[in-house]
């Protein structure tokens, strides 16, 4: 069976599958990142468990895989296949497509983590069938995937869609970046998790503590949250203006809150738009197996423009 690898590294750990060409996960794995040995012994365990794959895919489908796609976390220069910069990792500028590349004997696609994920989201998850979404994960940060006719737009220099240093509130809290005020510093699940933290008197209070004291009507667990959403649609409605997408999925730990974040965020942008037009606000569907099935995506496309380059006269 012709089928594909699909490699999604996280900061503490890899999910990978064999990926058949309708999408479907033929096979699945996980193993540690290892990062706590250093960048060089992730990226030597990153070509390893590939190459375990191939070898898995040529012994139970009768041959090899065509392609692979992997999807790293940090700053991504995908033209160049290059796993540019990654904090939680410590890597910096490894050319992790040739590598893999050398290493397997196929065709790589490299992508960001975020996009990658966003890209399954949009073809085959809770975006499918639009031509424009938005996809924003809130997790430890911010970042999101901007979609268009069913691709993912990296930009000029690989930074679309880092929706979380959108500064909403200006002069306010530091952020890592640089700047001060960044919405991730306010409405991500990290933020949320401290904010609650402080406001409870219980440092191992979280995010998903503040939301169920918000279900069972804790005005302040309330006031923590609606700051949080009001930050959040500030942030939207800025993206939104700039790109008007038909669809926004909002996925990561904030949003397993369910209503609990989707009813106030929906009034809270609601409140906010003017002439700008609301979009279908869902959750994401495919939860932690969205990166695996990008990956696969990232594959399968890589080797329907390799096949239409080779019969283009």
């Amino acid at each position: 069976m012709r089928h594909v690898i699909a490699l999604d590294v996280g900061g503490t750990g890899m999910k990978a599958a064999l990926a058949g060409p309708r999408g479907e996960l033929l096979h699945r794995a996980r193993r540690a990142t290892g990062r706590e040995q250093g960048p060089d012994a992730v990226v030597a365990g990153i070509l390893d468990f590939a190459a375990e794959l191939r070898a898995y895919g040529a012994e139970h489908f009768g041959t090899p895989a065509s392609a692979a796609g992997v999807a790293v976390p940090g700053i991504v220069d995908e033209a160049r296949g290059i796993a540019a910069y990654a904090a939680n990792l410590g890597w910096r500028d490894v050319p992790l497509r040739d590598l893999l590349t050398e290493r397997l004997g196929i065709p790589v696609a490299l992508g960001h983590d975020v996009r990658t994920g966003g890209l399954a989201e949009g073809r085959v998850g809770a975006g499918r069938g639009a031509d424009r979404f938005l996809f924003v994960a809130l997790g430890t940060g911010i970042a999101g995937a901007i979609g268009v006719d069913g691709r993912v737009e990296a930009g000029a220099h690989g930074f679309a869609g880092e929706i979380g240093h959108i500064v909403v509130r200006p002069g306010g809290t530091p952020c890592p970046c640089g700047q001060h005020g960044c919405l991730e510093r306010f409405a991500s699940a990290a933020a949320v998790s401290e904010a609650w933290a402080a406001a409870s008197g219980n440092p191992g209070a979280d995010a998903a503590d503040c939301a169920k004291a918000v279900e069972c009507g804790d005005p302040v667990a309330q006031a923590v949250w609606q700051e949080a959403v009001d930050a959040l649609a500030d942030g939207l409605v800025t993206a939104l203006t700039l790109l008007d997408p038909r669809t926004l999925i909002i996925g990561g730990g904030l949003a397993e809150a369910g209503e609990t974040l989707f009813t106030p965020l929906r009034e809270a942008i609601r409140r906010r738009i003017t002439f700008q037009k609301q979009p279908s606000l869902v959750p994401a569907a495919l939860g932690d197996s969205a990166g695996c099935l990008g990956a696969g995506l990232l594959a399968w496309d890589l080797l329907s423009s390799t096949d239409r380059m080779e019969v283009t006269p």
